[in-house]
């Protein structure tokens, strides 16, 4: 039979582990366990939290999961299923500003710095608009859609109708690819120039597109695709 917690050596326990030695010195299974808080009569919340990650390349994949992947675990029911959703949320604020604060947007580092920690991760591509007022104070932010960028799916009436409702005075358009390679495709390029066209018909300023890949970006901007 696995070993519960209650009959572990106490210099064993993830939470005693963690007051004497530190959070940084416990597994990713403990620390999960400890989050998790309790197991049931077969099994620890340890071995509940490895059943949760032993196939996962990174720990990074648990941003990934959802509510219905996590109650079909066995071990993990609706309360612990909530609770690990809001710690991962939690950890993903930690690393991405938040509208509750003013975000001023002066440079494509800044549009990185604002969203590089959220987007990395998609395993999807995701199209976001950041509606910026006249001080290039981000006002709203938008995703437009999820899926594979062509200018089919990119509709400058849904992007700009969003500025003229929001009033704002520029936007900037946010991708990310998936492989990790930020280099632009031909799509990207003709939804780019597509946009900042419309932007100048209606008076709304399409200041950039800012692709994101693995820790890295690129800026249209920068390379000269935007005029």
């Amino acid at each position: 039979m696995t070993m519960l917690i209650k009959e572990m050596h106490n210099a064993d326990r993830p939470r005693e582990r963690l007051m004497n030695y530190g959070a940084d010195k416990l597994t990713n299974q403990e620390l999960l366990g400890i989050i998790i808080n309790t197991g049931n009569r077969e099994e620890s919340s340890v071995t509940v939290a490895n059943r949760i990650i032993k196939d996962m390349k990174s720990i990074r994949e648990l941003r990934d999961l959802t509510y219905q992947e996590l109650i079909s675990i066995k071990g993990i029911g609706e309360a612990k299923a909530i609770t690990i959703l809001a710690v991962i949320e939690v950890a993903i604020r930690m690393h991405t500003h938040s509208l509750e604060e003013d975000v001023y947007i002066k440079s494509p580092e800044d549009v990185s710095d604002f969203l590089m920690e959220k987007m990395r991760y998609y395993q999807q591509e995701h199209f976001v608009v950041l509606y910026l007022s006249t001080k290039n104070m981000v006002i709203h932010q938008e995703t437009m859609f999820k899926g594979s960028l062509n200018s089919s799916i990119v509709h400058p009436r849904e992007v700009y109708k969003e500025a003229v409702k929001r009033s704002a005075a520029a936007i900037i358009c946010v991708h990310n690819h998936p492989s990790g390679d930020p280099s632009p495709s031909r799509e990207d390029i003709e939804v780019t120039k597509r946009l900042h066209d419309c932007g100048d018909m209606i008076g709304v300023d399409f200041l950039d597109h800012i692709i994101i890949g693995a820790g890295k970006f690129i800026s249209l901007k920068e390379m000269n695709f935007i005029k």
